[in-house]
């Protein structure tokens, strides 16, 4: 059975997604959090950048959305998507993100700007330079070279990508042993600064491995299967948590190149990330939310105009086209796609960007819906996502919120 497309009216009528940005659980889409405090308790103001994108920023939202410290947030165009703002270059001439105000003052460099606020606002568990932290700091550093050798060098030969993979693999050892040594889940006795330095290069690696290389980090690792688990058991992770679809994409133009190494795994794993199915991927494991699918509508219809706007297709056919995928979402009834309108729906699909757009589960639940519609119409594909920049994500195309 098919059915015809809601208006939009009638698909505004099944969603009551609210979130409190202010007040409310971590979000991407916050301007100001204050965490029950008054504006006037404000002292550190965020600059980060708008996709949610950039490791160094998620490190400092997390530890403040952690710790809990009022703050402003000021999103900035990092260089792979647009050309970063004139207000931004004269208040830091390298475009360096992040920064932060605090009290005024403005500081540069992630780890700087944690011992920073750890001296103002006191440390997250154990501190940046406590003497349990150092050493995890400086494993930290060694996984990530061990990740950019494998990912971003090209292997002469299959002799060579074996040793990146080994090495890469030989470090990972290393961290699951210092994660073995406590009795829980993360780097030290409690969660704290240490795990907060870890995260966003680990879920970086988790995408791009399973990706490129066929590798899954987090079921291939115990230690590091119960670590992730333990974050998303965290609401402040879960609100600045990305996806295998979004990091598979938005790394190559911040690294330089992601190389994928052509075995069959990896085709698997490639085909599965950028067509689905997208629900059961190793990107999360914390139960779906009930307002998923509440969510993904609700952000789709706020910002219909420009992503209607933006998108290659026709803008009355792919009206119709969304509406159907739409339709499809909430009703589970097939809603078929006007002809044409499959490379339309494809090209959305490509690029639900998480959790600058919304969370991980509302992201899938849309894909499908966009990909099973989109499946009743044809084949055809949008233009490729591109691989030396993002410019088909430029802020200034979107509205800011």
């Amino acid at each position: 059975m098919t059915i015809a497309p809601l208006s939009w009216t009638e698909l505004e009528a099944l969603t009551h997604f609210q979130i409190d940005t202010v007040n409310g659980a971590t979000n991407a889409q916050a301007r100001l959090r204050l965490f029950g405090h008054t504006e006037s308790d404000v002292r550190v103001t965020l600059y980060r950048d708008n996709h949610a994108w950039c490791p160094y920023c998620q490190k400092i939202w997390l530890w403040l959305e952690e710790k809990q410290i009022p703050y402003r947030i000021e999103k900035v165009t990092m260089f792979c998507y647009g050309e970063k703002e004139s207000w931004y270059k004269r208040k830091v001439p390298s475009g360096m993100l992040p920064a932060i105000e605090l009290d005024g003052r403005l500081i540069t460099e992630s780890d700087d700007i944690l011992i920073a606020l750890e001296q103002v606002f006191g440390p997250l568990g154990q501190g940046m330079e406590d003497p349990m932290v150092m050493p995890l700091r400086q494993l930290e550093r060694l996984l990530f070279k061990a990740w950019c050798t494998w990912l971003c060098y090209r292997a002469m030969s299959p002799q060579q990508e074996q040793r990146h993979r080994e090495r890469f693999i030989e470090v990972v050892g290393k961290v699951e042993n210092a994660l073995s040594l406590t009795p829980g889940p993360y780097f030290l006795e409690e969660f704290g600064s240490a795990d907060v330095i870890f995260t966003p290069y680990v879920e970086r690696m988790n995408a791009s491995l399973y990706y490129y290389k066929g590798y899954s980090l987090r079921e291939d690792n115990p230690h590091f299967a119960a670590w992730f688990e333990a974050m998303e058991s965290r609401p402040t992770y879960r609100g600045t948590q990305s996806d295998f679809h979004t990091h598979a994409h938005d790394l190559p133009p911040q690294m330089g190149g992601c190389w994928s190494n052509g075995e069959p795994q990896m085709l698997s794993n490639q085909a599965r990330v950028d067509n689905g199915p997208w629900l059961g991927l190793p990107d999360v494991a914390y139960p779906e939310p009930e307002n998923s699918l509440a969510e993904a509508l609700h952000r789709t219809i706020k910002h219909r105009a420009n992503i209607i706007r933006v998108n290659p297709g026709d803008d009355k056919l792919f009206d119709e086209a969304l509406r159907c995928a739409l339709t499809f979402m909430m009703t589970g009834e097939a809603c078929i796609p006007p002809p044409g309108s499959d490379p339309a729906l494809r090209y959305l699909r490509d690029r639900i960007n998480v959790p600058r757009d919304m969370s991980i589960y509302a992201a899938k639940r849309l894909r499908e819906a966009l990909e099973k519609t989109a499946a009743l119409a044809g084949d055809g594909q949008g233009p490729p996502i591109p691989i030396k920049h993002r410019r088909d994500q430029d802020p200034a195309n979107f509205a800011r919120n």
